[in-house]
């Protein structure tokens, strides 16, 4: 059994159609990148896979649930998935420990020093211990970004969600995420929507080329970037390689 399984999903706005039957399947703790041009629907398919936008057509399934499913319990499913977004959504009246453990504490019930324990636990996972008490206004963005990740790591899920994770930071804090990201391969599985491409060769089990709300290719990164079959999955790698560079 996949651990998400995401069938024939498609998603319009308006007249817009901005997901055309997508499908694929992320087994457990693997590693799946989706990259693309900018408004191919990346985003609408993450926020379609955890049902902040559900689908117009199609079914997703996590660990043997349909999420589609009008009946399903997303409050109780939603534990299960770690979202990390683009711009953080952090609190910024919490500090950076409070952000962690919150979720903990409302969510999950969990007594407060315990929450409180487990949440210090995760930001030293991602080298943060020191600005654990320190508000969202003083840090950076790669440090906002990477209490993010160990808000979502803090609630155990089976599949972590990320959104452009790296595409509001200044270059130079780009690294410290990535190598965070990079820990957790192999240990939890993850869906990453990025313009990061040496991440995507170096970390990816699988990557997924999206254009106009369709898959055009997907293969390992061997294939994608030395293989493709498609002339278009082989003219946008070229380009965003010479663009973001190869490593």
């Amino acid at each position: 059994m996949h651990m998400l399984e995401v069938k024939e999903i498609h998603k319009s706005y308006g007249s817009c159609e901005v997901l055309k039957g997508i499908s694929f399947t992320v087994d457990k703790d693997e590693t799946k990148v989706i990259i693309g041009t900018s408004g191919t629907g990346k985003s609408t398919l993450l926020k379609c896979i955890n049902q902040i936008d559900p689908p117009d057509k199609g079914e997703v399934w996590l660990d043997g649930e349909e999420l589609t499913n009008l009946s399903t319990d997303m409050n109780r499913i939603r534990q299960k998935i770690g979202f990390v977004f683009q711009d953080f959504n952090l609190f910024n009246h919490l500090t950076a420990l409070q952000n962690v453990s919150i979720g903990l504490e409302k969510v999950k019930k969990i007594e407060k020093e315990k929450a409180k324990a487990r949440a210090f636990d995760e930001l030293k996972n991602v080298g943060l211990e020191k600005q654990a008490g320190q508000y969202p206004a003083q840090l950076s963005g790669g440090q906002k970004q990477r209490v993010g990740i160990a808000r979502a790591l803090a609630m155990d899920p089976v599949i972590i969600l990320f959104d452009e994770p790296t595409s509001a930071l200044d270059p130079e804090l780009i690294g410290d995420v990535l190598d965070v990201m990079k820990s957790l391969a192999g240990k939890v599985a993850m869906l990453i929507v990025t313009h990061e491409m040496g991440f995507a060769r170096n970390v990816a089990d699988e990557i997924i080329f999206m254009e106009g709300g369709n898959i055009i290719e997907s293969g390992s990164p061997e294939k994608m970037f030395n293989n493709a079959n498609k002339e278009r999955t082989r003219e946008f790698l070229g380009r965003i390689s010479c663009l973001y560079g190869k490593e």
